[in-house]
């Protein structure tokens, strides 16, 4: 390609929305060898990019997310440091149109998507990966590069854009979870944040895999749960319960999280990929090994969790819900409304088309 400049937002350190700057004159990513070029038709949202700004991967922030709390900048990212200005958004659907070695070229003009998290393990890290968005630009831009050998084609799926922008973080947060908690059919899933991105794409795939899923959500917010595949709902208010809960998907922590393990059977498992009501949690140790629970972080994705997704994706088999699309331009007031959990399921960035400056 020609151009020397494209349109899209950086971040330009820890902190709230100030931090992402609307620039037009961004040097035009060039693909390396082993790297594709992408024109990027849509990015979702979601809260690593949130939580990225904010430094909330800090060791210094106790709080929600939603209590803006900034943290340090030695170790505001999910691994450590970030270098800025940084293009964030993991979440991507697009075309490749570019190629930086001839062995790639088969890739020109495939519409593809990526894992927002790339496996990357050496002898010192077998569990080491990237993320983009976060170690490498990322998708709110109207260009972004990334390795061909970490691309799947989606050119088949009847799926749109917009859909499938929304899969990445928070159905590959969703199916990692399960892997890892081992869900099968007729467990009783409790999945907290069931409006969410990650929360929603958890009820869906669970319900996949022949579980009964128990949704915590609003009860404004109920419907669409249930439409995403819930058996049944619960007020976030309301108790779990005692011991009926063969396995927890969570993504809140925070002050009610004690809660959840009670609500573990004997031998019951709980995996959690999150912690939007805070962080810092309180339990009673006894009531973990006394009925031999298994707890897990989920943060890797093995290769085989997006295989699996894709082939779902081609054949149309997932239903994400893209509550709202906005113009890249508009990524701040995206962002307040998903902070603001105004809208279930996912909402969506377009940036402008390819002979558009402004948005």
């Amino acid at each position: 390609m020609t151009r020397e400049t494209m349109s899209g937002v950086v971040l330009t350190g820890h902190g709230g929305p100030e931090k992402l700057i609307w620039r037009d004159d961004l040097p035009m990513p060039v693909p390396a060898p082993g790297e594709a070029l992408i024109r990027v038709h849509a990015a979702g949202i979601n809260n690593t990019d949130i939580n990225t700004r904010l430094g909330w991967y800090s060791d210094d922030v106790t709080g929600g997310t939603d209590a803006n709390q900034t943290g340090s900048g030695d170790d505001g990212g999910w691994s450590g440091a970030l270098q800025f200005p940084l293009i964030q958004g993991g979440d991507l659907c697009g075309a490749v149109v570019a190629v930086g070695d001839p062995t790639h070229d088969g890739w020109i003009g495939r519409r593809v998507t990526a894992p927002l998290c790339l496996p990357r393990p050496t002898m010192d890290d077998p569990v080491g990966m990237t993320c983009i968005g976060s170690e490498m630009n990322g998708a709110f831009a109207q260009f972004c590069c990334l390795p061909a050998d970490d691309l799947y084609d989606v050119t088949e799926s009847p799926m749109t854009d917009t859909q499938i922008a929304a899969i990445p973080c928070a159905y590959g947060t969703a199916e990692a979870l399960l892997d890892r908690a081992g869900v099968r059919e007729g467990d009783r899933v409790l999945v907290t944040g069931a409006s969410g991105g990650v929360g929603m794409a958890a009820v869906e795939l669970a319900s996949l895999r022949g579980a009964h899923v128990i949704g915590v959500t609003s009860r404004s917010k109920s419907e669409a749960v249930l439409a995403a595949g819930a058996a049944e709902t619960l007020d976030r208010d309301e108790p779990a319960g005692n011991e009926c809960i063969d396995c927890v998907i969570d993504v809140v922590g925070g002050p009610k999280w004690a809660g959840l393990i009670q609500a573990l059977k004997r031998g019951g498992r709980y995996a959690v990929a999150g912690a939007i009501a805070g962080p810092i949690v309180e339990m009673d140790l006894r009531k973990i090994y006394l009925k031999d629970l298994t707890l897990s972080g989920s943060t890797y994705q093995p290769p085989a969790v997006f295989q699996k997704l894709a082939k779902l994706i081609n054949g149309g088999k997932l239903n994400p819900l893209v509550s709202k699309t906005y113009p890249l331009r508009d990524i701040h007031r995206a962002q307040t409304d998903f902070m603001a959990k105004t809208f279930p399921g996912k909402l969506v960035l377009i940036p402008p088309a390819e002979d558009e400056k402004d948005g």
